[in-house]
């Protein structure tokens, strides 16, 4: 039997046995070694060098900022910011929410950690205001995958890891492509709310907006001196991944003063458990895209899918889209990255289409398939807020999804948005 239909075979026959990602990815790969002693002398070496890159560095950093970020009540500071900036507004927890997301992203870098924060506060006040269940657990549970496009991205570390790019040029390209959905978000939202009984709040007054605004302030500044300093040339990104972790911890044990020693110790076990489950995936991931590469099977399904665009540039990227949507139903970002990005990358360059944009459509892919059953992670995190069950979310976020998709085929279509800040900018 060949290598590629053990690797394959074996990968989707345990994925229907419903065998968590990174192992089945794990397995079929050993299936595969085994099959090729060459291979399997390789499999130390793989495991090593697959985290053990500086780059990677910037992952636990970036969880164990969140954390304390989520730990510290920021969560709750930028929700009031926002709700005494526009909550008087039509349809205003649900603006909220969106430009909550879109801050707390910036800070999280993580979908389900955007949900999980803002979700516990935010769903419970929507749904009492006279918001539809259903519709504020799908909104959090969508602008909450921004969490993944807004600088700092774990993704977009994966990518620019095995991609080879520059993870800062990653970063800020992610910036308006992760605003665009939030604003389609809003759109969406506006059109939805309109048959509801929401209640509307009056204008706060200019006092209480600047007091949330002093009250926010250090949890503002946190994105700010991430991509300030990056951009300024003062820290990489991994560096800057350390320093914010650190600047977390100050700001909360020392000026929001709601984290003590026993938490403190806490967040440390909570956020080496969560990176351990990350580069687990990396590990597991890159041994699997390993073997597709060096048995020449990402060449050989390239060269398909070039034949079967016939070099198109809009069919390949339409099949593109189209494969990771579906694929973000089943697999998280982390493993589709090492799974598709040897095999698309190398056709998308052979196409004249830049590897940062591309870097941004597949994220922006997976983002979208945080919401989309039945792995969509960002759904079974907010659905028990609400209250609702699988069902139930899986129907109220088609809207999002759709507006979602709008602005993924603006930016798959034309790259130039996703590149205007990095080019502006100069970022290389």
């Amino acid at each position: 039997m060949s290598i590629p239909v053990i690797l394959f075979g074996s990968f989707v026959i345990l994925l229907l046995l419903n065998v968590p990602i990174a192992l089945s990815l794990g397995l079929s790969s050993l299936a595969a070694m085994l099959a090729n002693d060459t291979l399997l002398t390789m499999l130390p070496m793989q495991l090593h060098t697959s985290i053990g890159k500086f780059t990677l560095l910037a992952i636990p950093f970036f969880i164990l900022a969140g954390n304390v970020m989520e730990k510290a009540g920021i969560s709750e500071r930028l929700i009031n910011l926002a709700d005494k900036t526009v909550g008087h507004k039509k349809a205003g927890l649900a603006i909220v929410a969106v430009i909550t997301s879109c801050f707390f992203a910036a800070i999280s870098g993580s979908g389900p950690a955007t949900v999980a924060a803002l979700g516990a506060i935010l769903i419970p006040a929507m749904i009492k205001s006279g918001y539809d269940k259903g519709m504020s657990a799908s909104l959090l549970a969508t602008s909450g995958a921004i969490g993944i496009i807004i600088p700092p991205s774990i993704a977009f570390v994966v990518y620019g890891s095995i991609a080879e790019q520059s993870i800062g040029r990653l970063f800020i390209a992610g910036i308006t492509p992760g605003l665009l959905i939030g604003a389609a978000l809003i759109i969406a939202s506006l059109i939805l709310c309109r048959k509801m009984p929401i209640e509307q709040k009056e204008k706060a007054p200019r006092e209480e907006v600047w007091e949330a605004l002093k009250d926010a302030f250090w949890g503002l500044m946190m994105p700010v001196i991430i991509l300030g300093g990056i951009y300024g040339g003062i820290f990489t990104p991994t560096e800057a991944a350390a320093f914010s972790a650190v600047y977390g911890i100050l700001v909360g044990i020392f000026v929001y003063k709601k984290i003590n020693f026993k938490g403190f110790i806490d967040l440390l076990v909570e956020s080496s458990v969560q990176s351990a489950v990350v580069l687990f995936i990396v590990a597991s991931a890159s041994v699997f895209a390993w073997i597709v590469t060096t048995e020449g099977i990402a060449d050989m399904a390239g060269e398909a899918i070039l034949t079967f665009s016939g070099g198109n540039k809009i069919l390949f990227l339409l099949f593109v889209n189209i494969i990771l949507l579906i694929a973000g139903c089943f697999i998280d970002a982390v493993s589709a990255f090492y799974l598709f990005v040897p095999i698309l990358l190398p056709v998308a360059l052979e196409l004249g289409y830049d590897p940062v944009a591309f870097g941004v459509l597949m994220t922006v892919n997976l983002a979208i398939g945080q919401v989309t059953p039945p792995v969509g992670v960002n759904l079974y995190v907010a659905s028990p807020m609400a209250g609702i069950n699988l069902k139930e979310i899986s129907k109220s976020v088609m809207p999002f999804i759709l507006a979602a998709i709008a602005v993924l085929l603006l930016i798959t279509y034309v790259p130039q948005v996703t590149l205007l800040l990095p080019n502006l900018m100069g970022v290389k």
